[in-house]
């Protein structure tokens, strides 16, 4: 009788697997084995490892200049307990360009590298603003089937431009749901192919008619940036962000199987680079003395559009 029991418990199995593998759910293997199996209950910031990356390499190292105050106050009692309470793994405050506080917890050091999740896609649109700015893109208002083809022949998709991606206007039919494993952001994060998962979605509803936050639409961006270069988007990012900001790191972007980088999330880098994005937009794309980001693209990239106010 166990004997049967066990039989029929590894038939069910064998069926689940394969109805998986029909079904292209085969990737949720790789999200139990990279979560649960590792006492996460999802995705985490100490993801990077766990997927193949590009590197993101820097240049010359241009550290923080460090404030004569550089942490000599503590944080509020109240503060850091928020910080802790909200499993913080740093926290930088970085006043006139300068660092002035830096704490870390739980074992994360200034050499940690964390997923920068959503982060990415800022750093996309940025890399799309610098090929338009190089000519190696020609505006905004591009038609994303200038790219791929196929989309003039998808319900709405020959409208789409490169500003609906980058504007969350795209109308795509993509549910941005990060707790049901079988809609599409799971599929994209633990899939094997970003085409499979993100470059044939259907539409629900013409570009530039609804702003809707969707991770398909800065991947689809992604796509389009990766066509109109001739090398990773990794390496551009190293050429045009990372070597002209002086990072201190080296920097990891996480990759499907087939090399392409998860441009909707997954920069691995440390809190004092990433921070070094954010002065870059304080300071109107300009860093020591270059302009590395055009003032009207940081302009516009601070810019709510009509849609995203209402």
């Amino acid at each position: 009788m166990v004997e049967k029991t066990l039989k029929g418990i590894l038939v069910a199995i064998a069926a689940l697997i394969a109805l998986a593998y029909t079904f292209g759910y085969d990737y949720l293997f790789k999200g139990i084995r990279e979560t649960y199996l590792r006492g996460e209950a999802g995705s985490s910031i100490d993801d990077g490892t766990y997927f193949k990356s590009h590197t993101i390499a820097k240049g010359n190292s241009i550290p923080w200049v460090k404030d004569s105050l550089y942490n000599k106050k503590s944080l509020s009692k109240d503060l850091t307990e928020d910080l802790k309470q909200s499993k913080t793994a740093s926290f930088l405050i970085i006043k006139n360009g300068k660092l002035i506080h830096e704490e870390y917890w739980d074992g994360y050091s200034q050499n940690s590298k964390t997923n920068s999740f959503s982060m990415a896609k800022a750093v996309t649109v940025m890399l799309v603003g610098k090929a338009i700015e190089q000519k190696k893109i020609k505006k905004f208002d591009e038609k994303f089937a200038s790219f791929f083809q196929t989309y003039n022949n998808v319900p709405f998709g020959k409208d789409l431009t490169l500003a609906n991606l980058a504007e969350m206007e795209a109308g795509l039919n993509w549910d941005e749901n990060y707790n049901n494993p079988f809609l599409p952001n799971a599929k994209a994060y633990y899939g094997n192919s970003l085409e499979k998962a993100v470059l044939l979605r259907s539409f629900k509803e013409q570009p530039g008619t609804q702003f809707e936050y969707q991770s398909g639409s800065t991947q689809l961006l992604g796509f389009a940036l990766r066509k109109s270069l001739n090398t990773t988007i990794a390496e551009y990012a190293s050429e045009t962000l990372w070597q002209p900001l002086g990072m201190e790191q080296n920097a990891e972007w996480n990759t499907d199987d087939f090399g392409m980088e998860k441009t909707f999330c997954c920069i691995n880098s440390n809190s004092r680079d990433f921070a070094k994005l954010g002065q870059l937009f304080l300071n109107d794309g300009e860093f020591n003395g270059q302009q590395i980001l055009n003032q009207q693209l940081i302009k516009e990239m601070r810019t709510p559009t009509t849609l995203s106010k209402g």
